[in-house]
C-alpha cells in the first residue's frame, strides 16, 4: 500500500479549479452587464455644520444580458462635475455581484450609490439646485471582475431632483 501526501491532492485540486477558470466562458462585462432603473438625484444628507447638504446619487440594476453566469463584480463609481477634469467624489462597492454568480437574464437588487462630497447651503434644500454656485454632474460606473482593469459601464448626468431615500 502506497502512502499519498495530502499536499498532492490539494495541488491536484488547484490544478483542477485553475482548469476549469481557464476554459470557462470568456466575460465581456461592457456587453454582458446592462445598467437599467437608473434613477438619479441629490440626497438629502440632513443638518451639517448647521445647514442643509445635498450629495449625489444613483441607483440601478445590473443585469445579467449573456448566455453565462457572472460573477464577482465590483463597481467604481466617480462623480464629475460639469467643466472640470477631474473626479470630485467617488464611491466604491467591492461586492456588487458575490462569488455564487448572477444567472442568465437575472438582475441584482437595486443598488444605490451616493457620493459624501456635496453641497450645503442655508437656503431650503429644493432652492440649492438654483443658487449660482451649483454644477451639475455626472456620474461614472467603471465595473470590474477579478483582476481584469476597469471598463466604463455607463454616465449619468445627476438629475436636480432631491431624493430623501
Amino acid at each position: 500500500m502506497r502512502a499519498r501526501h495530502p499536499g498532492v491532492r490539494i495541488a491536484a485540486l488547484a490544478a483542477i479549479g485553475l482548469w476549469a477558470v481557464a476554459c470557462g466562458p470568456s466575460i465581456d462585462l461592457k456587453q454582458d452587464l446592462q445598467v437599467a432603473d437608473v434613477r438619479t438625484g441629490w440626497f438629502d444628507a440632513g443638518i451639517v455644520g448647521g445647514k442643509n447638504k445635498l450629495v449625489p446619487s444613483i441607483s440601478f440594476v445590473l443585469r445579467n444580458a449573456s448566455e453565462h453566469e457572472v460573477n464577482s463584480v465590483q463597481l467604481n463609481l466617480a462623480f464629475w462635475r460639469k467643466g472640470e477634469d477631474g473626479e470630485f467624489d467617488g464611491a466604491f462597492l467591492a461586492t456588487a455581484i458575490d462569488r455564487t454568480g448572477l444567472a442568465p437574464g437575472e438582475q441584482t437588487p437595486t443598488i444605490t450609490l451616493r457620493g459624501s462630497v456635496g453641497y450645503t447651503g442655508e437656503q431650503p434644500r429644493a432652492e440649492m439646485f438654483q443658487h449660482r454656485l451649483f454644477v451639475d454632474v455626472t456620474a461614472r460606473l467603471f465595473v470590474k471582475r477579478g483582476s481584469s482593469p476597469w471598463v466604463l459601464l455607463g454616465e449619468f448626468p445627476i438629475e436636480r431632483r432631491l431624493l430623501t431615500r
